[in-house]
């Protein structure tokens, strides 16, 4: 059986209903993508996980989106409240050295504490610039400053890794200069490529460089580039991102079910144009009758590229156990660093959760 299809999908609730496995067996399926409505406590969610990894050897990935602030999906029952990003670039902008302390221990954090409980791949860190333009970003951003999203990348990443969990940038080629958003409109960047490379795209490329080991692409149409939204061009991931600047990565669409996705066409439309275009993993949520109506109507050839992309996403290294989690001086300084960025603003919109049903 092939470990890693191309289709990443959603579980319903607490638990997998007997339809969801079934689903989850299926080689078409590499991943699972998990939400606050799969999440009441760390004991059910790892009993989840644990469900979900018994169900095929090697286990499918299993992913969240964990960034902090407003996306945080997990976020109860000693699952610490992160603050935005956008909390890190104003400290950053204050105290650069502090910004990158605080920055490398809250990817830490935040990535040690999905292994304690099964899960493989955090949808962070965001690489879009915030210029006050979108709304959807905002400060889900670092920052403004293309080198300060840089720097601060380099040091969330890198806590990532030492926890053993694999970061994931986005929204290549870059969300954050486009007022619309991509889950209810259709977002259009006029700008030539030359402009988007100059400011947009910096964060993206210096983290390829240094071998950022997955993208997410954005649900944007670049017309000056292509016409399709960067997920289903194969000029922005193959001639571009894999060719032109040597991206080895694993690469995943954003959720196919978002509007801007719809121009592609229905759902298996959706789906042979992301992979055709280069992409490794395609996401499908809240809709199981979709995902369904996919695996009916596709056989999906095995890709030993795309199995070796994803192979590397699997969460590695030692997990710690609660107690010496606890104990490590690591939490603490993670921990002051959270109270060091609280703000009385910080929960105000706790309530939006993007793609929570």
């Amino acid at each position: 059986m092939t470990a890693f299809g191309p289709l990443m999908v959603d579980v319903a609730g607490l638990s997998l209903t007997d339809a969801e496995r079934v689903r989850l067996r299926n080689p078409a399926v590499g991943g699972v993508i998990l939400f606050a409505r799969n999440f009441a406590s760390t004991e059910q969610i790892t009993a989840l996980t644990a469900e979900i990894r018994a169900l095929r050897h090697p286990h499918v990935l299993i992913a969240v989106d964990q960034e902090g602030g407003r996306v945080q999906r997990f976020r109860a029952d000693g699952f610490v409240h992160l603050p935005p990003m956008g909390r890190l670039g104003a400290l950053f902008e204050r105290d650069r050295q502090a910004g990158l302390e605080a920055a490398k221990s809250l990817g830490w954090l935040m990535a040690t504490q999905l292994r304690m409980v099964g899960v493989d791949v955090s949808f962070a860190p965001v690489l879009d610039l915030h210029r006050g333009i979108s709304g959807v970003i905002g400060d889900r951003a670092f920052a403004r400053d293309p080198s300060a999203i840089i720097a601060l990348a380099i040091a969330w990443t890198a806590g990532m890794k030492e926890a053993g969990v694999a970061a994931v940038g986005k929204h290549f080629p870059g969300h954050g200069s486009i007022a619309e958003d991509s889950h209810s409109a259709h977002p259009v960047d006029h700008r030539s490529l030359a402009t988007i490379e100059r400011e947009d795209l910096r964060p993206f490329l210096a983290m390829i460089e240094r071998f950022i080991p997955a993208l997410m692409m954005a649900h944007v149409v670049y017309p000056q580039i292509d016409a399709h939204p960067a997920g289903f061009s194969t000029v922005w991931v193959n001639e571009l991102l894999r060719q032109r600047w040597h991206y080895q990565g694993a690469v995943f669409t954003d959720d196919l079910t978002m509007a801007a996705a719809s121009v592609v066409g229905d759902i298996t439309a959706r789906v042979d144009a992301a992979l055709a275009a280069g992409c490794d993993m395609a996401l499908i949520c809240n809709h199981p009758e979709w995902v369904d109506e996919v695996l009916t109507r596709r056989k999906f050839d095995t890709d030993p590229l795309r199995e070796v992309r994803l192979a590397h996403l699997i969460g590695h290294g030692m997990v710690p156990s609660a107690n010496r989690f606890h104990h490590d001086p690591r939490t603490a300084a993670a921990m002051a660093w959270v109270d060091r960025l609280k703000d009385a603003r910080a929960d105000a919109d706790a309530g939006w959760f993007l793609n929570e049903e």
